[in-house]
């Protein structure tokens, strides 16, 4: 049994944005791996159904024995859940298409928002000595992304440079603040990612004036650039950190992690 009161070591971060296609999981595997390069000890759990940071960072359908819907719903230990990955210091919880049912089941669960936040709280995490936990939400405000946000310490969003971006932000923003009244009253946003970013184009200027006019000091100050190695990336099944470590999208993911780094030493001060 875990024990619900008890404050986990590691920093938790839930990256979510109902929008589809904003650089969700791009950034979570990346953000891990810049952190995981700089020596911390990174979990990324993948609470996708399609499973893409787990592609991503090597783990093949096959080899997801157990997932985050067994780690949700069937109690199954975190030392079967947890997978090491080709990256040192970067660790995964696998997802699979099961989790696509998991909304169902959760439903009749009372306990059913709270099942993430106890499973990554429980005592045999401290054995992993995790610094980040990011967790992949999928793209929708369903009962998976609240169960995230309960987890979570902060949320990271991921905002596309693109036209209509600000707008769905506000039903996030609602979502968050739900989560805040009902459940973890100590939910923060770590902060606003402008994604797919091209200084070259007029729009995507624009878009970032009116996140920073309207979301001022939330709004990292990095940016990451519309970028072909980041794009490519995934179908190697690896970080765009190892597959072209000198590209602009890899610098940027650099930047952000000493970014937040510097964000969280600043809180902790």
């Amino acid at each position: 049994m875990s024990d619900p009161s008890r404050p986990s070591s590691a920093k938790i971060i839930a990256i979510a944005n109902q929008k589809g296609g904003v650089g969700k999981t791009t950034t979570t595997i990346n953000l891990g791996a810049a952190l995981a390069e700089r020596g911390l000890r990174v979990l990324v759990v993948d609470l996708d159904p399609q499973g893409n940071s787990s592609t991503g960072l090597g783990i093949e359908p096959g080899e997801r024995e157990y997932t985050s819907y067994e780690l949700l719903l069937d109690d199954v230990p975190l030392n079967e859940v947890v997978q090491s990955t080709a990256q040192e210091n970067l660790s995964l919880i696998p997802a699979t298409v099961d989790l696509s049912s998991a909304d169902v089941e959760l439903v009749s669960n009372e306990k059913r928002s709270f099942l993430l936040h106890d499973a990554l709280r429980q005592p045999d995490i401290d054995f992993f000595r995790f610094d980040y936990i990011l967790i992949d939400c999928p793209p929708s405000l369903n009962l998976l992304t609240v169960n995230a946000m309960v987890a979570a310490h902060s949320v990271l969003v991921p905002l596309q440079s693109e036209f209509f971006a600000l707008e769905g932000l506000s039903q996030l923003m609602l979502t968050i603040r739900e989560v805040r009244q009902s459940a973890n009253p100590d939910l923060r946003i770590e902060g606003v990612l402008l994604t797919m970013f091209d200084a070259r184009n007029n729009l995507s200027r624009q878009v970032e004036d009116d996140a920073r006019d309207n979301l001022g000091d939330l709004v990292f100050s990095t940016v990451i650039p519309r970028n072909v190695r980041v794009s490519e990336a995934p179908s190697y099944a690896i970080p765009v950190l190892t597959y072209d470590s000198q590209s602009k999208g890899a610098v940027a993911y650099r930047a952000l992690a000493d970014e937040l780094l510097r964000k969280n030493a600043k809180l902790a001060a």
